[in-house]
């Protein structure tokens, strides 16, 4: 990858905005009109400013529209080819297919992808990186890309990689409770549609009360999600799993290097709109107990330790939402396994679960491309 130089054209110059420093490197936003692509450019305007050009790009007919970031309106321009020129990082965030299709377009214009999506994440020659746990990996990319392990894992993989590091983690139980927006911006509007149906009324006493009262307004989710749990989510696989179950235990396996962990997981959405919450179920190579757990968890990058139930202390969605941190809580030895934890952990799944993981790992290859 060669650097940005000074005066090299792009989108950004040839619409007459004022040129970035040539010495930083320029970043895409692709998908920036979607959830995680509008808290991504929260997200960039909050952190240190390693970028020059930040370029948002969206379908065709998103071009025009204007985004703000770092303070500044930028416009929206369509994905296309020539999009890329003069790009040295792009963050996707796109449908599967879509990625598939365009990540490989962005690497033949020299820019390397950080994908939010799922289309390269089981690839052996993508990495999938978590800046907390696996940075090292971000500079082996023989395909140009970086894959973002999915919300669900990141939700919690920052707690157990401290917790493995220390202990060698041996087997992984999860329980998800997923919020409605990781289904996008269709799931959030969904659940707001169904508690307002549900809203004042003595519904939730009868079978299927619920469901008829919020009718068609299922939305992405196969079950009526306000005043209700439901034992799903992403689509059917072999023997009855999840597609979102079976990426929990993949993701787990790859981020933290351990390809034969046994892993198995739960998935579980509720009528949370954002900020997922695990049930954790950690074994460990050697014996545990509560004190190193929490001396280790209290000095993790990016872990908050909240835990004093005696107080009412542990975390909860509603608490940590927008907040960049993974939170845990609850945290026990098991009563019957002296090589076991019992945690809780929160985090909210539009920041560390997508955009802020994102942005991490591009300022990771921003810091590599500047040498």
């Amino acid at each position: 990858m060669i650097p940005a130089e000074a005066g090299r054209p792009s989108l950004a110059d040839s619409a007459g905005a004022g040129a970035r420093p040539a010495a930083k490197p320029h970043l895409a936003v692709v998908g920036a009109t979607g959830a995680v692509g509008r808290v991504l450019l929260g997200i960039l305007s909050e952190r240190a400013d390693v970028w020059g050009e930040i370029r948002l790009i969206a379908s065709p007919r998103s071009a025009g529209r204007k985004l703000t970031v770092r303070g500044e309106e930028v416009e929206v321009v369509g994905l296309s080819e020539d999009a890329f020129d003069g790009i040295d990082v792009a963050v996707f965030d796109l449908p599967d297919a879509v990625a598939a299709q365009w990540a490989p377009v962005a690497v033949s214009k020299g820019t390397v992808v950080v994908d939010n999506s799922g289309a390269f994440r089981g690839d052996p020659d993508v990495p999938m990186v978590v800046p907390e746990v696996n940075g090292c990996a971000a500079r082996i990319r023989p395909r140009g890309i970086i894959a973002n392990p999915n919300c669900a894992t990141l939700s919690m993989i920052v707690v157990l990689g401290a917790l493995h590091a220390e202990y060698g983690l041996s087997e992984l139980i999860v329980s998800s409770y997923q919020a409605a927006s990781a289904a996008g911006q269709a799931g959030t509007d969904t659940l707001r549609a169904q508690l307002a149906a549900v809203s004042g009324t003595e519904l939730g006493a009868a079978p299927g009360d619920v469901r008829r009262a919020v009718g068609d307004t299922l939305g992405p989710f196969p079950a009526p999600l306000a005043l209700n749990v439901v034992p799903w989510a992403g689509s059917l696989q072999e023997d009855g799993w999840s597609s979102e179950e079976l990426t929990i235990r993949d993701a787990s396996r790859k981020v933290l290097g351990l390809p034969e962990l046994p892993v198995t997981a739960t998935c579980v959405q509720v009528p949370v709109l954002t900020a997922h919450s695990m049930a954790v179920h950690a074994r460990f190579e050697n014996e545990v107990t509560v004190a190193g757990a929490h001396e280790i968890l209290a000095a993790a990058p990016g872990v908050v330790l909240c835990d004093d139930p005696a107080e009412g202390e542990y975390p909860t969605p509603s608490d940590v939402v927008g907040t960049d941190p993974t939170w845990v809580g609850r945290v026990r030895r098991s009563l019957d396994d002296p090589r076991a934890l019992e945690l809780f952990v929160c985090g909210d799944n539009l920041r560390k679960g997508a955009a802020l993981n994102a942005a991490q790992i591009g300022e990771l290859v921003a810091g590599e491309l500047r040498g």
